[in-house]
């Protein structure tokens, strides 16, 4: 496993497992099996309703809690500073933990205009110890810029969508300058037209893996926190053994030259779902 370390000094395992989609039940057997794997950092979410599965899984792994790195996120309908901090607790009991090593907004809802009070929130649970660390999800620019401005705690990461298709070069190098990572949601672009790309089948045919394997070591050499999600033990373990190649500088840059800046997710100044 490849480490990062947040502008916090805290370690992240820059590779992860996602649960987005994924029910209660298959949450819980599916994070039994990334841990038993070896992936070590799990990315969930109130809204996915299945915090109590995967705090199942962390009891039942037999793995000290202090090796693992949780990862969940404020919901857009707690926004706010009061409704922040009870959520969180709920989560919090939800996921059957004492703490969290990383807390998220998961978006910043610019119409409603709550998202740095919120994260306000979020430096009270951090300054309080129940946080190791906080950061952001789906934030644009303008909207990073202003909790540099308006709050104390620098964000750790960002999570965005990025994929060979999307690879936001131009948040990638502000998040750079501030010291804030990038991880990417669907890497994969959800299974879509990327696994078929030409360019990628064909470095993953050189290198003796799959285009899947191919595009998270392109996330993992892009300087990517990256959270691919399955529920497939075969996928969960093909998605971990990426540590055991290297993409060369040319098979960087074909890959650099598939950028379409193509989302297949919402975008973040547009997004107000409740």
């Amino acid at each position: 496993m490849d480490y990062v370390t947040l502008n916090n000094g805290l370690q992240m395992p820059k590779l992860g497992f996602g649960v987005w989609k994924v029910s209660d039940d298959e949450a819980e057997k599916a994070v039994k099996e990334a841990i038993k794997v070896g992936y070590r950092s799990i990315d969930t979410a109130m809204i996915y309703q299945n915090e109590a599965g995967v705090g199942r899984a962390i009891a039942e792994a037999g793995v000290p809690r202090e090796e693992l790195f949780i990862t969940t996120k404020v919901w857009n309908s707690d926004q706010g500073y009061d409704s922040t901090i009870k959520a969180f607790e709920a989560s919090l009991e939800r996921l059957g933990l004492d703490y969290v090593d990383l807390y998220l907004i998961h978006w910043p809802m610019p119409n409603d205009d709550l998202y740095v009070e919120t994260y306000k929130a979020l430096e009270k649970l951090y300054k309080d110890g129940k946080v190791k660390s906080i950061g952001v999800c789906n934030f644009h620019i303008e909207h990073l810029q202003r909790l540099l401005d308006e709050c104390e705690v620098v964000p750790v990461l960002n999570q965005v969508e990025c994929h060979p298709y999307l690879q936001q070069a131009e948040l990638k190098a502000f998040c750079k300058e501030h010291d804030i990572f990038v991880e990417a949601w669907s890497p994969l672009m959800n299974g879509k037209e990327v696994l078929e790309n030409e360019v990628i089948k064909g470095i993953a045919e050189a290198h003796g893996k799959t285009p899947a394997q191919v595009i998270l070591r392109w996330h993992l050499q892009y300087d990517n926190i990256v959270i691919p999600k399955s529920v497939t033990p075969s996928r969960i373990e093909e998605n971990f053994n990426v540590f055991d190649f290297e993409l060369s500088e040319a098979d960087m840059n074909k890959i650099a030259d598939l950028n379409k800046d193509f989302r297949s997710g919402a975008d973040p100044a547009e997004f107000h779902v409740k």
